[in-house]
């Protein structure tokens, strides 16, 4: 099947970009995001003959799918997915790990910094190269390159930076928000030595570095001259990558309960996790439900109430201990919209759906809120369930799953793992499998907030891998942006490429 790709703001049905196109681009001229022409569809035949394939075996196959054989090659491709999961720390790539009968942890912090992203930005990262090396070839003058630009959270910064350190005519900076990322973190993304690596640290929130990349996204003549590419969950190839672990996981309870009725839970930020679950839905996977669960900074669970898309501008974003959700707009939430769009209020017509989606967007931007009809609410409800975790339950539930389990889980995790557990008290009869986002010692204080008052804990011991501990060590590399503007951000990035 021959894959391209569109808008979600165009009305133009006809437009088919590339692979490439949408990968090294990012963010599409009209502010829109990238969607495939079509979703592919797997059936039974298929299904039964993917649950025997390994992690990488099972990537190739997703993978396939939405890439043209004639940009990137079998061979390639294999070559690219070997390479890109070569780095994990665990055989199965993604490993489930049972806590109770009805609910079991996706671990997804095998990678190389230790967090589920790094399943996506390791093949990202390959990617890019891969495509930088075939169009430069063997020039020595006038060689193309990319500036990849990003706002972290927390977790995608650093495993950006480990996807894309050392890659030739590859430049990466990474914004963050002073402050309000944990130690860890902060460390991993500026102890890397590479000369293509930069990290700004912007006074500010995350929704505000958010808001400078997409600032930057839209100028013409800034994208134009420095060739910008986007890292952030925006990136189609992101979103396509974790399409994965949702079959292999599926497959691998279903190894140890044939009849089970599979529901997953997502602890939801920027929605591009969930996401890939629901594109995985879409292709024939028979997950039961997705479920995503938010902290306080809870727009997708108040939307998902209500059918009001809305920023809480007057609290602004709160400060929790789960920081990678901490954000006011998900941005992925966007290709959600548009095929509600299309399925309800467009009556299957793409252009139409990029008109509805449009409109919507322009009213976020002005007035921070949308309210879509009834009917798209509904269609959103025929697939998903939301639910929101406080601070205190967050703590509450790291310290039960260890003293019930022996087993630390980090705050994003605990999120999940309580919404699993408020679910299955409705008695629905549904095995949950809750994703297990990051490894517990990127978020020490909540951690040893729950587990301290246990004599039998120690967080050297019993959660700090010997890798991080050595990071505190390290010489650190920071640019500090002392106010969240645009122009200062693109002018230290003019200064750091030398310009």
């Amino acid at each position: 099947m021959s894959t391209t790709y569109r808008s979600t703001r165009s009305a133009d049905a006809s437009q088919a970009l590339s692979f490439e196109d949408v990968v090294m681009t990012g963010l599409a001229k009209d502010g829109g995001l990238f969607l495939p022409s079509q979703i592919p569809k797997v059936d039974a035949a298929t299904l039964q003959r993917w649950s025997g394939l390994s992690f990488t075996e099972l990537a190739f196959e997703v993978l396939r799918l939405y890439i043209d054989p004639k940009e990137i090659s079998d061979a390639d491709l294999k070559s690219l997915v070997d390479r890109s999961y070569s780095t994990f720390r665990a055989p199965e790539v993604t490993p489930i790990r049972k806590l109770t009968d009805d609910l079991y942890l996706l671990e997804l912090f095998h990678g190389p910094t230790y967090a589920f992203k790094d399943v996506a930005l390791q093949f990202v990262g390959n990617l890019f190269e891969f495509f930088l090396t075939r169009a430069n070839g063997d020039k020595t003058e006038g060689r193309q390159q990319i500036t990849v630009v990003g706002a972290t959270s927390g977790d995608t910064g650093s495993a950006a930076i480990y996807g894309l350190r050392g890659k030739k005519d590859v430049s990466v900076f990474i914004l963050y928000p002073t402050g309000r990322i944990s130690p860890i973190q902060e460390e991993q993304m500026t102890t890397v030595p590479d000369a293509n690596v930069h990290t700004l640290s912007v006074k500010g929130t995350f929704d505000d570095c958010q808001d400078i990349v997409k600032q930057i996204f839209g100028d013409a003549e800034f994208n134009s001259k420095y060739h910008v590419g986007a890292v952030n969950s925006i990136n189609w190839a992101r979103i396509l990558a974790q399409q994965t672990y949702y079959f292999y996981s599926y497959f691998q309870l279903l190894k140890q309960k044939p009849d089970a009725k599979v529901r997953f839970v997502v602890p939801s930020g920027n929605f591009g996790d969930i996401l890939a679950g629901y594109y995985a839905t879409k292709m024939g996977l028979p997950a039961d439900r997705l479920v995503i669960a938010t902290n306080e900074n809870d727009i997708l669970d108040r939307f998902m109430k209500s059918g009001r898309y809305e920023k809480n501008a007057e609290a602004g974003v709160k400060a929790t201990y789960s920081p990678a959700m901490d954000i006011l707009i998900s941005s992925n939430f966007e290709r959600l919209l548009w095929y509600l769009a299309r399925d309800s209020v467009a009556k299957g017509d793409d252009a139409a759906a990029g008109t509805v989606l449009g409109q919507w967007m322009d009213q976020l931007k002005s007035t921070g809120s949308v309210e879509v009809p009834q009917e798209v609410l509904a269609g959103a409800r025929t697939l998903f369930d939301s639910n929101r975790v406080d601070n205190t339950e967050t703590v509450a539930t790291i310290k039960q799953i260890y003293d019930d389990h022996d087993y630390v889980i980090d705050p994003h995790t605990a999120i999940g793992v309580k919404t699993s557990q408020k679910c299955a008290a409705a008695g629905d009869n549904a095995t949950y499998i809750s994703l297990s986002t990051a490894h517990p010692a990127k978020f020490s204080e909540v951690v040893n907030k729950a587990l301290d008052s246990n004599p039998n804990y120690s967080f050297d011991r019993d959660v700090l891998p010997d890798e991080l501990k050595a990071l505190a060590s390290q010489e650190k590399r920071i640019k500090l942006i002392d106010e969240a503007s645009v122009d200062k951000v693109k002018q230290a990035i003019i200064d750091e490429l030398g310009h």
